[in-house]
């Protein structure tokens, strides 16, 4: 994947340059975190670089509220480098940053292989239950690194291969099917909540919205909020937000996240997400030739609807008609 380019076909950039200050100390190493995890690398003591794409901005802008909530300073730019580093080596840097993470990925996958063939008594091997469970924590730290895999880093083919070749050894089809199926027993839990998200809902918002009342909560209330750092009250769940409950999860989107988590195994739903998947990310990942033409649908109900609510409501009926139009012919 490359960078996004401007008018004169250089690739653009966006920059945070922060000061953080010294106390308390854990304000440094959460943002230095937070900045690793969104898949940002640094140019200067102090200097972030993202590839110029609305994920990443929004990025930058949750660590700049963190940032500033915390007493320091922090300013986002959009660049281009006439002089200095260059494109070229910026590139490279984020594919050398992600073949650290691949190679990190092979290391544990092969670790656990390796435990699987174990036979010391000091040292047992893991039960299938165990070793399914961290296989699935490998595949989305997998995932997790693919998402902000920018530039396609070559060390991807390996970790894809280690974790196949993992997924063979250990097979852990019923201990996934057992963990969904918890998920599942699990909904009523989350029941009886105010579900909260981002104003202006637009795809995967409304649809998520759509399936917690569908699926999840049929008196589900929800809240919609101007502030991305909104802090939930008692009774309330965010979803689709930063450091949200249920929000994006890797390469998967909101929509994605509570299908997995709630265990809803429906063939006609994981369609819809795949539609949902490739309008909110952008990355063709499904290439559903249908999701251009739901997406102008929903940008038409965002253009006249006045509201959150009723978006939600006039969005809710082509995401009803869709489910059953998949229901009845899957796909």
């Amino acid at each position: 994947m490359s960078g996004p380019p401007g008018a004169d076909g250089a690739v653009r950039w966006l920059l945070l340059i922060h000061q953080i200050p010294p106390r308390p100390d854990y304000l440094r190493v959460k943002i230095g975190r937070r900045l690793q995890r969104v898949g940002a690398v640094p140019i200067k003591n102090s200097v972030y670089v993202l590839p110029d794409l609305p994920s990443a901005r929004e990025d930058f802008q949750w660590i700049r509220a963190e940032i500033v909530d915390g007493g320091g300073d922090a300013s986002i730019c959009q660049a281009g480098f006439i002089d200095g580093p260059g494109d070229g080596r910026i590139e490279q840097a984020f594919r050398d940053a992600r073949d650290a993470d691949y190679t990190a990925i092979v290391d544990a996958a092969r670790e656990l292989r390796s435990s699987l063939r174990q036979r010391d008594r000091d040292a047992p091997r893991p039960s299938p239950a165990r070793a399914g469970e961290e296989l699935a924590r490998l595949r989305r730290r997998f995932s997790t690194v693919v998402s902000i895999d920018f530039f396609g880093a070559a060390g991807r083919t390996a970790a894809e291969e280690a974790l196949r070749t993992a997924t063979v050894e250990i097979r852990p089809t019923g201990a996934a099917r057992a963990g969904a199926a918890a998920a599942g027993r699990d909904r009523a839990a989350w029941r009886g909540r105010t579900w909260v998200t981002r104003s202006g809902i637009f795809v995967d918002r409304m649809a998520s919205a759509w399936l917690i009342r569908r699926f999840i909560d049929r008196d589900a209330r929800f809240r919609f909020v101007t502030d991305p750092r909104y802090k939930p009250g008692r009774g309330e769940v965010r979803f689709d937000m930063f450091d949200g409950e249920f929000t994006h999860e890797g390469d998967r989107c909101t929509f994605e996240t509570l299908l997995d988590r709630f265990g809803l195994d429906d063939p006609a739903l994981r369609a819809i997400a795949e539609i949902v998947h490739d309008v909110d990310l952008k990355d063709e990942k499904y290439a559903r030739t249908d999701a251009p033409g739901i997406e102008r649908v929903l940008a038409g109900i965002a253009a006249t609807a006045t509201d959150d609510p009723a978006r939600l409501e006039r969005a809710a009926q082509v995401l009803d008609e869709l489910h059953a139009l998949f229901t009845s012919a899957p796909g």
